[in-house]
């Protein structure tokens, strides 16, 4: 059982198990009166469908071997922990920033224009959650 897209796959339909499961303690509601257990439920839905997929997509295609790169894990897992203390700290914008530079030394290449792009649609994205759904999210 050494498929790493077998893992993966089992890896997502758990955790959204994990998630959608207690989800459904709350009140579900309707889709045009959402309850606050509505919204967890129907990710959880999605990524399990994405796990699903991917189990099936893994039976079908060769097996890739599982192989974990510790440096790798310990770059996101720092990137993580920087983008909470500096977003808490700091601001946001910063946060999304040093997370995007520093999770990008765990890619095959590092491209300070690809990482320029991905902090611009992140940075719109918590805007438009900000300015346009009324999340309170310490931007700047």
């Amino acid at each position: 059982m050494n498929n790493r897209n077998l893992l993966r796959g089992l890896f997502l339909m758990a955790l959204a198990l994990g998630f959608g499961v207690p989800s459904v303690g709350y009140s579900l509601g309707h889709l045009s009166k959402a309850g606050p257990g509505l919204f967890p439920f129907m990710v959880s839905c999605m990524l399990f469908l994405i796990g699903l997929i991917t189990v099936v997509q893994s039976r079908l295609l060769p097996a890739v071997p599982m192989t974990a790169q510790v440096r790798n894990i310990a770059l996101i897992l720092g990137s993580l922990c920087g983008f909470a203390l500096i977003s808490h700290f700091v601001n946001m914008i910063a946060g999304i920033v040093f997370l995007v530079f520093c999770s990008g030394f765990a890619a095959t290449s590092y491209s300070v224009s690809r990482n320029l792009k991905i902090c611009a649609v992140l940075i719109g994205i918590a805007l438009a959650f900000q300015k346009l759904l009324g999340v309170n999210l310490p931007l700047y």
